[in-house]
C-alpha cells in the first residue's frame, strides 16, 4: 500500500472518532486532512483557520473555516448537514476572498466532501466524495498535495456540455452545408432543438431511456428511415394523448411550442453517427449523459460553435455562472434572502412564497438564455429556502398542506427579448428543461435524511401534483425583436449583458440607417456613447419604483458622455447603485474591460460594495471597498461626476494624437531607416510614431514604428518623396476607393429610407486627400513643433500615466491613442 493511501486510511479512521461538531472539531479535522496529503499541518502549509471575510453589509465579519490561497477554501458544517443549503454562503465567501482568490471551494459535513470550481461551474460541485472513499478517490484532491497536481473530477459539467454542444453544432453545420440538397437553416435548427430536448428528456426521466439511440441503431443497422422514426417521435411528443402501444409507448406530451411543427430529415450515415455513434473515443451526442449537461452554458456553446467554420465548442467562450451571479445575486437573490431570513411566522413565509411566485424577470438581450436560466434556478432555491423554514416551523401535516405546490416558480415568470431567432429558441429550451431540474432538486432538498415517511410523502406529492410535463409553452415569453424599438413587459427585475458596440464600429457594422433611427428614438443620448448605454437608459425608464436592475456594460459607461447619458441619468432620476464592479475583464470573444452595475429605483440604506479587477489576472487582481453611496463614476476615490473644466484647459492645448487610418502609412523601424539611408530628404515625412503601448509598456517610451506624414503637402509635393509616396499609393489608395464606394452605397440606402437623414461622408473626404493620414492633427503638430518636448497620456487605459515625449515624435491616437498636452514643456516654455 502506498504511503498516501495509508495516510488517508488513517485520516478516515480518525474522522470516524469525531462527533461532527462544526465549532469544536472543524479545525482539527482540517489539520489532519492537510497532514494526510503530505504537509506537516495546515499552518506549516501556509493555510489560515477562521479567515476573516468582510460581510456584504459591512456590519461585521464572517469567518471561513480555512483558506489556503490561492488554492483552497474549506467551509465545514455539522455532521449530516445538507450541503446544498450552504453553497450560496460558500460562494459569497469565495467572491470576497480577494486578492488571490482560491481556485477550489470545498464544503464538508464530516460525512462527505463537495468540491467546487466556481470559475467553471456553479450549479453543481465538480465532484462529491464520501470520506470513506477518499483513499480510493484521492486524485480529486490533487490540488492539496504540496506539489500541486491537476485534480481528476467525475462531474465536470463544463466538459460534458462542451462535448454535447460540439456534436450537435457539427450536425447542424453538416445539414446546412450538404453539397447536394442542403437543409434550410430554420428546418435544421428546429430538428436539432427537438433532438436536444429528446436527449435531455431521456436522461432526466421524462422519456424512456435509450429512445434516441434506438432510433439511430435501427437506421444504421436495420436500414429504417430516420425521416419516419424521428418524425414519429416528435409528433408523439406533441400529442396530448400518450401512445397506448407501439414503439413510442410511454412517450408523453411535451408541449405545443417547440414540437408544434415537425419537419423530419432523412439523415446520412455520418449524420446519424454524430447523434448515436459508438466509437469509444468519439461517441455520439445521445451517448453523453445529458443530465450533466449544463443548460446555463450549453446554449451559448452550441450557438457560438455552430456557425464557426473551424471552431468547436472547446474554443467557444461563454459567460460563466460566477459572472452571471455578479448580477443575479445582488439584484435578485440577496434582497429576497434578507426578507426570507427576517420572516418568523408561517403567515409571513407563505406570503413571501406567494410574492416570489409572482416575481417577474426580464433579460432584454437574452441571447441563448443564460441569465434567465440562472435567475430561474436561483428563484427556485429561494423557494426551497422558504419551504425549509416552514418545515422547521410547523407540523408535518401543516407543512404538507402548505407545500401542495412543490415548486412555486414557473418558467412563465421569465421574459426575454432577442434579435437572433435561434437564440430565442435556445432560451426557450433552457427554461423548459429547467422546470424538471428544479422539481428534482426540490425533492432532494426536502427529503429527510433517513428517507422515512416524510421523504416518501414528498416524493408522492411531486409525482401526483407537480408533474414536470407538459413543458411550458414560452412563445409569448421569449420573443424575437429589437428591444430598443419594442415594448418591454412590466417586471420586477431586469438583468443581462446587452451588446457592446462602439460608435465607430456601429457605423460600419450595423444596418444602413439603423443609427439614424436609433438616435431619433433616443435623442437624449450622446451619439458618441457605446451601444450598451441605450440599454441602461431604457432599463431605468422601464423600472417601477422599488424594482431593480443589473446590467453589464463596457467600462466606458462610467466615463464622460457615456456616463452622463447612462449612469448619471440613473442616479439623478431616482436610482441607487447598490453594488458594482468598476472594471473587470469579461470572458468571451469580445476582449473588453466591462463594468457591472446593480441598481434600485428608489433608496436603499446601508453600505454598498464596489469591486475592481486590477491587472489581467482573474484570480489575484481583485479588491473591494464599501461606501455609503456609489457614484456614477464607479470610483474608489474622487467622485468626478460633478467635475468642471479647468480654465487652464480652455486654451486648446490638449489634443488627441494623430489617426493614421490605414496600416499603409506605418513602417517598422528597419524599413524607415532603409528609406532614410537611400534619401535623407525622406526624413522630412518619416517620423517615429508613439502609441500608448509604447508609452506604458516595456519599450521604455520608445516608439516601435514610424509613420509617413504628408500633411500640409499637395499631391505634387508628396510625389517628390518617391518611395514613401509609392508605398502609400499602392497600399492605401485602393482601400480608400473601396471604402468610399461602400460608404456611398450605404448612404444611398439611408437616404432612400429617410431623405432628411444625416449621413457620414468620412471616406469620401479621406479619398479626396488619400495620401494624407485620416486625422493628421495639424494644429497639434504646429503647437508641439515650437516645443522641445510635450506631455502625453494614454487615451484608453485604466489609470492615466503621463510622460515627457520629444517633439520629434508623432503621437498616435488610432490604436490605444494618446492625449497630448502641448502647453507644458521643459520649463523654458509654457
Amino acid at each position: 500500500m502506498s504511503k498516501i493511501v495509508d495516510d488517508l486510511n488513517n485520516f478516515v479512521s480518525y474522522a470516524k472518532t469525531l462527533d461532527g461538531d462544526e465549532k469544536g472539531e472543524a479545525q482539527v479535522f482540517c489539520d489532519r486532512l492537510f497532514r494526510a496529503f503530505g504537509h506537516a499541518g495546515y499552518k506549516e502549509a501556509g493555510a489560515v483557520l477562521e479567515y476573516r471575510i468582510k460581510k456584504k453589509s459591512s456590519r461585521g465579519t464572517s469567518f471561513a473555516d480555512l483558506i489556503w490561497k490561492p488554492r483552497l477554501l474549506i467551509e465545514m458544517k455539522k455532521r449530516g448537514e445538507k450541503l446544498h443549503l450552504h453553497v450560496r454562503q460558500a460562494f459569497d465567501y469565495w467572491v470576497n476572498a480577494i486578492p488571490n482568490r482560491p481556485r477550489y471551494v470545498v464544503l464538508c459535513n464530516f460525512n462527505e466532501f463537495w468540491i467546487y470550481d466556481f470559475d467553471r461551474q456553479l450549479d453543481e460541485p465538480v465532484d462529491k466524495v464520501a470520506i470513506p472513499e477518499l483513499p480510493r478517490r484521492y486524485t480529486v484532491f490533487n490540488f492539496l498535495f504540496p506539489d500541486e497536481r491537476k485534480p481528476q473530477f467525475n462531474n465536470d459539467r463544463d466538459e460534458v456540455s462542451r462535448q454535447a454542444a460540439d456534436k450537435m453544432a457539427d450536425l447542424f453545420k453538416r445539414l446546412t452545408k450538404r453539397p447536394k440538397n442542403p437543409v434550410p437553416r430554420d428546418v435544421a435548427q428546429r430538428f436539432i432543438l427537438q433532438t436536444v430536448v429528446a436527449m435531455f428528456a431521456e436522461d432526466i426521466d421524462l422519456m424512456p431511456a435509450g429512445t434516441v439511440k434506438s432510433i439511430v441503431d435501427d437506421c444504421l443497422l436495420n436500414k429504417q428511415s430516420s425521416y419516419d422514426l424521428f418524425g414519429s417521435l416528435f409528433r408523439q411528443m406533441n400529442d396530448s394523448t400518450a401512445a397506448s402501444g407501439g414503439r413510442f409507448m410511454g412517450v408523453r406530451y411535451f408541449n405545443g411550442g417547440l414540437f408544434a411543427k415537425v419537419a423530419p430529415i432523412e439523415l446520412t450515415k455520418l449524420e446519424l453517427e454524430l447523434i448515436g455513434g459508438e466509437e469509444p473515443t468519439d461517441q455520439g451526442a445521445a451517448l453523453k449523459d445529458w443530465s450533466k449537461v449544463n443548460p446555463a452554458i450549453f446554449g451559448t456553446l452550441f450557438q457560438q460553435s455552430m456557425d464557426a467554420s473551424a471552431r468547436h465548442a472547446y474554443g467557444a467562450h461563454y459567460t460563466s455562472e460566477a459572472d452571471i451571479q455578479r448580477i443575479v445575486g445582488p439584484t435578485i437573490v440577496r434582497p429576497w434572502q434578507e426578507r426570507i431570513d427576517a420572516a418568523g411566522t408561517m403567515r409571513q413565509l407563505t406570503t413571501l412564497r406567494r410574492e416570489l411566485s409572482e416575481f417577474k424577470v426580464l433579460d432584454p438581450a437574452c441571447g441563448s438564455g443564460n441569465f434567465l436560466y440562472v435567475a430561474f434556478r436561483e428563484l427556485v432555491r429561494l423557494d426551497q429556502r422558504i419551504l425549509l423554514r416552514l418545515k422547521a416551523l410547523v407540523s408535518r401535516k401543516e407543512f404538507e398542506n402548505q407545500s401542495k405546490q412543490l415548486v412555486a416558480i414557473s418558467p412563465l415568470q421569465f421574459y426575454g427579448i432577442e434579435l437572433d431567432t435561434f437564440g430565442v429558441e435556445l432560451a426557450k429550451v433552457s427554461l423548459m428543461i429547467a422546470k424538471k431540474l428544479a422539481l428534482d432538486e426540490t425533492i432532494d432538498a426536502l427529503a429527510d435524511e433517513d428517507g422515512g415517511e416524510f421523504s416518501k410523502g414528498t416524493r408522492e406529492l411531486a409525482l401526483h401534483r407537480d408533474d414536470a410535463l407538459p413543458l411550458d409553452n414560452l412563445e409569448a415569453n421569449v420573443r424575437c425583436a429589437d428591444a430598443l424599438f419594442s415594448d418591454w413587459p412590466s417586471v420586477d427585475a431586469i438583468v443581462g449583458n446587452p451588446p457592446y458596440q462602439s460608435k465607430n464600429k456601429a457605423q460600419k457594422e450595423m444596418e444602413p440607417g439603423y443609427l439614424q433611427t436609433l438616435r431619433q428614438r433616443y435623442p437624449q443620448i450622446d451619439g458618441r456613447s457605446d451601444y450598451c448605454v441605450y440599454w441602461f437608459r431604457r432599463a431605468h425608464d422601464e423600472l417601477g419604483v422599488g424594482k431593480s436592475a443589473g446590467l453589464v456594460g463596457t467600462n466606458t459607461i462610467r466615463q464622460n458622455y457615456a456616463r452622463e447619458a447612462g449612469l448619471d441619468y440613473i442616479t439623478k432620476n431616482g436610482g441607487t447603485i447598490t453594488e458594482a464592479v468598476a472594471s473587470m475583464i469579461w470572458p468571451g470573444d469580445a476582449v473588453v474591460h466591462v463594468s457591472i452595475v446593480n441598481w434600485l429605483k428608489g433608496t436603499k440604506d446601508g453600505k454598498k460594495r464596489l469591486y475592481i479587477q486590477e491587472g489581467n489576472d482573474q484570480q489575484t487582481g481583485w479588491r473591494h471597498d464599501d461606501f455609503d453611496t456609489i457614484a456614477s463614476s464607479l470610483s474608489f476615490s474622487t467622485d468626478v461626476t460633478a467635475a468642471k473644466r479647468l480654465s487652464a484647459n480652455a486654451k486648446g492645448k490638449c489634443y488627441q494624437g494623430q489617426t493614421h487610418g490605414h496600416e499603409g502609412f506605418l513602417l517598422n523601424i528597419d524599413d524607415a531607416a532603409a528609406y532614410i539611408r537611400k534619401n535623407s530628404k525622406y526624413s522630412d515625412v518619416l517620423f517615429p510614431f508613439l502609441i500608448a503601448d509604447d508609452l506604458i509598456g516595456d519599450t521604455m517610451s520608445k516608439p516601435s514604428r514610424f509613420v509617413i506624414d504628408f500633411h500640409g503637402l499637395d499631391i505634387a509635393d508628396a510625389q517628390s518623396f518617391k518611395e514613401p509616396f509609392a508605398r502609400v499609393q499602392k497600399l492605401v489608395l485602393p482601400d480608400r476607393q473601396s471604402a468610399a464606394a461602400e460608404e456611398e452605397e450605404r448612404n444611398r440606402k439611408i437616404l432612400a429610407a429617410n431623405p432628411a437623414a444625416k449621413v457620414n461622408r468620412h471616406h469620401a473626404n479621406f479619398l479626396k486627400k488619400w495620401w494624407i493620414m485620416s486625422y493628421p492633427r495639424e494644429d497639434m503638430i504646429k503647437d508641439i513643433g515650437s516645443l522641445t518636448r510635450y506631455i502625453a497620456c494614454g487615451q484608453v487605459t485604466k489609470r492615466p500615466i503621463f510622460d515627457f515625449v520629444s517633439s520629434d515624435i508623432r503621437p498616435n491616437a488610432a490604436c490605444r491613442g494618446l492625449l497630448v498636452f502641448s502647453a507644458i514643456s521643459d520649463g523654458t516654455q509654457s
